[in-house]
């Protein structure tokens, strides 16, 4: 009678060479090469960009107090649109302010701000126009 709970055959045989040596390499590896990133979007390329809390649609950072969306007119230099907007701290700011500012949404002067700027996919370059996945996308206006 065996010492070991299982008598199947290949289970926990000595015989057997080593974990690491019987361990195929990766997929797409090199051996020497660090591992390709998986995952959903790792490793893809990406940008920083500043989207109107209006609108939603991507714009460069507001230069001044008093500059509008360009796609929906409501003000960039806004509560909204600010880094250190939380609705749930007091006064709806993160930052140390002296007085609370009604209208988030309206344009004012608060020398705390930053725009709230996020870390989004870059998007491809356009296909040509005969390029078959070109017009696959143009179907479901991906």
């Amino acid at each position: 009678m065996s010492d070991r709970k299982y008598r199947q055959r290949g289970y926990q045989d000595d015989d057997r060479p080593a974990t690491a040596a019987r361990t195929p390499a990766r997929p797409g590896g090199d051996g020497d090469a660090p591992p390709k990133p998986r995952g959903r979007g790792l490793g893809m390329p990406t940008a920083t960009v500043f989207r109107c809390a209006s609108c939603g649609r991507p714009t460069s950072a507001p230069a001044g107090h008093d500059a509008p969306c360009p796609a929906c007119g409501a003000a960039l230099h806004s509560c909204a649109n600010c880094v250190s907007f939380d609705s749930g701290a007091p006064r709806e700011c993160r930052q140390p302010v002296a007085e609370r500012i009604p209208r988030k949404a309206e344009a004012n002067r608060c020398e705390l701000f930053a725009p709230r700027l996020a870390q989004e996919f870059e998007r491809e370059e356009r296909r040509a126009p005969d390029d078959p996945r070109a017009a696959f996308d143009a179907l479901f206006k991906i």
